[in-house]
């Protein structure tokens, strides 16, 4: 859990140290002023002194000699003013980060700390980290529930936005998942808990997104050693600007010792140094406030500048759901699907369930004898005395040219056919397909609208099918009848070809493609272990219209820390040029140097305005 300082501690010691700037000023006592200096820079002077011991010269260490030299001039005035604005800089920065990260505070408030438990048939108010595994929570209408789980009774509907950042409730019932953090809307819930505590879904979303706030992105890494050598060289020409004119051209030691002081204070990389983890911070919090977990800048910097995405077929592209798409009877008998439903009821095949719910309204009341299986061809069996056949071309003797047409034609369509007959002819087809989703082509348009130059299926389905998703999706590019190994290869040679490359998938069979990638996007990451863990990026709603609104929301960062790092060293540099006409005073120093460090804070702020309009609802 972030921690968050208390008010007093913040905030107390400026106003403290403003009153005695002000008693300073009224009463023109230095000692007044060294007063406000001793408060005010207390916890500035405390890093800055020990990093000067260890000659580790950030922009504390820099602020920390200025003050102290302006002091032994005797601008204690000014030291005084220096310090105070540093210190309302810092608080507005800190201000500032508090504000970015509060979508993940936002995310903690969601999961209660105790629930109603059932235990050895006695209601119990437990705290959340007491209730374990097995447990029964007993869930009212309008509560939030505080434990991930299944649903053993009663059905309602569950408002998900805190996991999936998708607002429109869903209806979930007896064996469906819930998580932690979700509101129940309707019903009352009894639900078996499935995770401990620190388990829950919503915990693992906290503890990465905190983990990613933390880690540095490229760009901040080299803000970072760029900070390591310029510091120095910022000491190096303060300490030139105060000895050079006095010593090489008569000029006045207190005059050019006060600018070198200036040098020192405008020289400070706060805001270089602020540029980048601002961004970050800002834009992984609203990607998780939209359900998307990035799970570190590195990848949300990669994620902005990708020029290719593979996508996987089943689950991603589709739905991941086989259904009967069409039913051609070449009969006038009703009853001729509640037949094959019936036969299908006996069979393992992995699309009998499509035609099973089909099926479902009609009556159920059929007797199947000799049911038997035909590897490779499908499946036989009698009903009310006559033999019906289910299968492919293969399992009958003879299928009239007429009907091997249609067959064709929904083939071409990427559907898988099935012709159902009796020992004397053939009666009808059965189309079934795994449906594309309704977004796919909508979320590839606005990628190549994005400036995505390349877009990938690669699936382990046959070649006509994967072509069909082609055409309906608007995919550039097909690769089919691969095996993981074969993703994995193909993967790399899309990264030697266009450099940075996403695979999206669902986290599991994907898992070799998905780490090979330069991003790894995975699909569902709620309630799914294997995708927050293989994945980079994991789109928590199990939808792809979240995608395009996480790439828009990389390039966004990245042209932020650009924005960023272009304003601190161009106004550092227009700042410094003032030493040579001799106009540079502290006062103009800490102004440039404090404006900045707010200036790209609040530009980095921006990216919070950057809304899940992408998801086209």
């Amino acid at each position: 859990m972030i921690p968050r300082e208390p008010f007093w501690k913040r905030y107390f010691s400026l106003g403290l140290s403003l009153l005695f700037l002000l008693a300073g000023y009224i009463f023109s006592e230095n000692i007044l002023f060294a007063a406000a200096i001793l408060i005010g820079g207390y916890p500035l002077f405390k890093t800055g002194l020990t990093n000067l011991y260890r000659f580790d010269f950030d922009m504390k260490t820099l602020m920390t000699i200025a003050i102290i030299g302006a002091a032994i001039i005797g601008e204690w005035r000014e030291g005084a003013v220096v310090v105070i604005l540093f210190a309302i800089s810092e608080v507005l920065e800190g201000y500032s980060m508090d504000k970015a990260r509060n979508s993940i505070r936002a995310l903690m408030e969601h999961a209660p700390t105790e629930a109603l438990v059932v235990r050895n048939g006695k209601e119990l108010l437990l705290k959340a980290e007491d209730i374990e595994i097995g447990d029964t929570m007993l869930v009212k209408p309008g509560q939030m529930i505080a434990m991930d789980g299944v649903i053993i009774e009663g059905t309602s509907t569950i408002n998900q936005a805190a996991i999936t950042g998708e607002s429109v409730p869903i209806e979930r019932g007896v064996e469906d998942e819930v998580f932690a953090g979700t509101l129940n809307e309707a019903g009352f819930l009894k639900i078996k808990v499935t995770k401990l505590v620190d388990d829950t879904t919503i915990a693992k979303i906290i503890h990465l997104v905190e983990e990613a706030q933390a880690e540095k992105a490229p760009s901040q890494q080299f803000v970072d050693r760029f900070a390591k050598y310029y510091t120095p060289v910022i000491i190096l020409v303060a300490v030139l600007v105060a000895v050079v004119p006095p010593l090489f051209f008569g000029a006045g030691w207190q005059e050019w010792i006060y600018q070198g002081l200036a040098v020192l204070v405008v020289g400070c990389p706060c805001a270089l140094v602020i540029s980048t983890p601002v961004s970050i911070v800002t834009a992984i919090g609203n990607g998780a406030r939209n359900g998307v977990l990035i799970k570190g800048g590195s990848f949300l910097e990669e994620a902005g500048a990708l020029k290719a995405i593979a996508f996987d077929k089943t689950g991603t592209l589709t739905k991941g759901v086989p259904v009967v798409t069409d039913f051609v009877n070449f009969t006038y008998d009703e009853n001729l699907l509640g037949v094959v439903a019936a036969l299908e009821s006996k069979s393992q095949h992995p699309l009998a369930s499509a035609i099973i719910k089909k099926a479902a309204h009609l009556p159920q009341n059929y007797v199947v004898e000799d049911f038997l299986s035909i590897t490779g061809k499908g499946i036989k069996g009698i009903v009310d005395g006559t033999e019906y056949c289910v299968g492919n071309v293969k399992l009958f003797k003879e299928v009239p040219e007429a009907v091997l047409e249609k067959v064709s034609y929904l083939q071409e369509q990427g559907k898988t056919v099935m012709i159902a007959g009796n020992d004397q002819e053939i009666l009808g087809l059965i189309a079934v397909a795994d449906e594309v989703r309704d977004s796919s082509r909508l979320v590839i348009e606005r990628l190549q609208q994005l400036g995505i130059k390349q877009t990938i299926l690669l699936t382990g389905d046959n070649h006509i099918t994967a072509e069909a998703i082609a055409r309906e999706t608007g995919v550039n590019q097909v690769e089919s009848e691969l095996l993981p190994e074969d993703k994995l290869t193909f993967i790399k040679k899309l990264k030697a070809q266009y450099g940075r490359v996403a695979m999206v998938g669902d986290g599991v069979n994907d898992a070799p493609a998905l780490a090979a990638a330069t991003v790894g996007i995975a699909m569902g990451g709620a309630g799914t272990d294997t995708a927050l863990e293989t994945a980079d990026i994991a789109l928590m709603n199990d939808d792809l219209k979240k995608l395009p609104f996480t790439i828009k929301l990389s390039r966004k960062t990245l042209q932020i820390i650009k924005q960023n790092i272009t304003l601190s060293i161009v106004f550092k540099l227009l700042a410094l040029l003032l030493v040579v006409p001799g106009w540079l005073t502290l006062w103009i120093a800490i102004f440039a140097d404090m404006g900045v460090t707010l200036l790209v804070t609040l530009n980095g702020l921006r990216l919070l305005r950057v809304k899940d309009k992408e998801m086209m609802n």
